[in-house]
């Protein structure tokens, strides 16, 4: 099970590039020279791998993850091993199976009360200790400290809310039954026992740890497989969960390839998490439907951003750097296509471009830096193709267009083109990377149609100083999301609400009650009293006919539902 994002970071970042090498893009930046963007400082005494990656934590991360072979981590920031790591067979996950199995009948005996207790207390004990997992995140993702925290954030709102809110979710719901008084129906809400997630490598906690928390606390065990590039940081956030109270084997790590260990994963499952690319989910969901099991896929995206001609400028180009090259632009919800109305195009594009020069790339483990790395040489391969085949067919590079080795292996500025056009394929692929096109337009439906027109729709942006003048427009666009004078945050933080992809962008939904709900089968139990459904205190076939259908027409009156 090979995947663009869930694997693109399996073999080792490599050695700095140079000049002239593969992996480093020749094209020159709008100021003729070499790297524009500043390096941020990095603080005296500042934290190194060695530092973190102690064998000690090794030891105590791994501890009941099991593995016949041997598999190792690597440091985007240099391209140095960090952990030797084993790696599952498919005999492996078999067992990994076996015990989530024996143990998730217990765990889902507890009340719900109880299994959420166990996410606020992981809540807490998050926020204490976020600095060792900041550390991680930097170390196998190669991203800013900043946005690393945005993981942080993301799955401590999951669980507060999830802690809190899941007895309401869960709880058992009553209905009108067939016969009103006479029919008593409760609606249950059942686990569906072993969760099988595969989780991606670009946010190693959020997309693990985060998807987790409303299978475990529904009453599910979970089989997870992150990528093993991340593996530390999923294997921190198994080890802080067990901490907070969950039982070590209800919650089971399998490391190895994707192509090995992912379709072992989807084989033994009860139901199927998968986030990453849309070639790779297909597979998943064919496995899935092969076992008639559930399947909730988040998938790719070439998200859009649209600045509407009454947008506030300013604002709008502060919010596109956030928007665009957080993590290095490698999230999925980042928006790689803007569309700015012509009359404000210029002035957006200068406070914009003025904005992305002025960003400042670090690799140390301390907050300063405005972006990191790139996390793989796939990565870096992918972004360095998309500029240099646009740039020879003729789109500019208003900023960046580089990459940065001087920095580190896997550095490339955070990159504005304009002037791109099919078949350029910056301009309809994913590129994952720090990389952004620009395309002007008059109409407003002429823009919607531009946006909707491609197999994505994850997530996009809208920029206008009128509340309902936005919001006409976002109601246009066919995405799962859509922000409204923000990139993404808004919308991801907002986890009361669903999140996820239409079109080639996926199945299902994160958070909200469609979040916890998929981990979990309806089980409808009624009870009739009194009469039976069907003749009774000697009634024929023909009133009894009647007096149903004479009942049918009362609960119509009644607007019984």
């Amino acid at each position: 099970m090979t995947d663009s994002k869930a694997s693109a970071a399996t073999a080792s970042p490599g050695t700095p590039s140079t000049p002239g090498t593969p992996g480093t893009s020749s094209t020159p930046s709008a100021s003729g020279a070499r790297g524009t963007n500043p390096v941020a400082a990095a603080p005296a005494g500042a934290r190194t791998a060695a530092d973190v990656v102690t064998p000690e934590v090794v030891v105590r991360l791994l501890r009941g993850v099991v593995g016949s072979g041997r598999t190792a981590n690597h440091n985007p920031f240099t391209g140095e091993k960090l952990a030797d790591l084993p790696e599952a067979t498919p005999e492996d996950v078999a067992s990994a199976y076996a015990r989530a199995r024996a143990a998730q009948p217990a765990w889902e005996a507890l009340s719900v009360r109880q299994r959420a207790a166990v996410l606020l207390r992981f809540h807490d004990l998050l926020l204490a200790r976020q600095s060792e997992v900041l550390d991680l995140v930097q170390l196998e993702t190669g991203k800013a400290r900043l946005h690393a925290h945005e993981e942080v954030q993301a799955v401590a709102v999951a669980a507060r809310h999830y802690g809190l809110k899941s007895p309401s979710y869960l709880r058992p719901k009553r209905h009108i039954g067939a016969l009103p008084v006479l029919t008593k129906v409760t609606e249950l809400r059942r686990a569906r026992g072993v969760v099988g997630q595969v989780a991606p490598w670009n946010y190693p906690l959020e997309l693990t740890i985060g998807d987790a928390l409303p299978a475990f606390v529904a009453g599910n065990a979970v089989v997870m497989k992150p990528d093993t590039e991340t593996a530390l940081t999923a294997l921190w956030a198994r080890d802080l969960m067990i901490e907070a109270g969950l039982p070590a084997e209800v919650f089971q790590v399998v490391l190895g390839e994707g192509p090995v260990v992912g379709p072992e994963v989807v084989r033994h499952a009860d139901y199927v998490s998968f986030t990453g690319s849309t070639r790779t989910g297909r597979e998943v969901a064919r496995g899935a439907a092969d076992r008639l099991i559930g399947v909730s896929l988040e998938l790719g995206g070439k998200n859009a951003m649209i600045v509407l001609a009454d947008a506030d400028v300013e604002k709008a180009a502060a919010g596109a750097v956030r928007s665009c090259f957080s993590s290095a632009g490698q999230l999925c919800i980042s928006i790689e296509r803007l569309y700015v109305h012509e009359s404000v195009a210029d002035a957006f594009v200068e406070r914009f471009a003025a904005r992305t020069r002025a960003m400042r790339l670090g690799n140390s483990l301390a907050y300063g830096a405005d972006m990191g790395s790139l996390a793989g040489e796939r990565q870096l391969e992918t972004v360095t193709r998309h500029v240099d085949e646009a740039v020879a067919k003729g789109a500019t590079v208003v900023t960046g267009g580089v990459a940065r080795p001087d920095i580190g292996p896997l550095f490339y500025e955070p990159t504005i083109l304009d002037g791109v056009e099919p078949p350029m394929a910056v301009c309809t692929e994913e590129t994952f990377g720090p990389v952004v096109s620009l395309y002007r337009f008059r109409d407003e439906d002429e823009v919607i149609d531009r946006v909707n027109g491609t197999p994505y729709g994850l997530n996009a942006s809208v920029w206008s100083a009128d509340a309902r003048h936005g919001h006409a427009v976002a109601a246009r666009v066919r995405s799962g999301t859509v922000n409204i004078n923000e990139g993404y945050a808004a919308a991801y933080g907002s986890v009361r609400a669903p999140m996820g992809g239409m079109k080639d962008s996926g199945l299902g939904r994160r958070h909200g009650s469609e979040g916890i709900l998929k981990y979990t089968e309806a089980q409808t139990i009624a009870h009739q009293r009194v009469l039976p459904m069907g003749p009774a205190f000697g009634m024929d076939d023909e009133r009894y006919a009647a007096f149903m259908s004479s009942s049918l027409k009362v609960m119509r009156t009644l607007r019984l539902r």
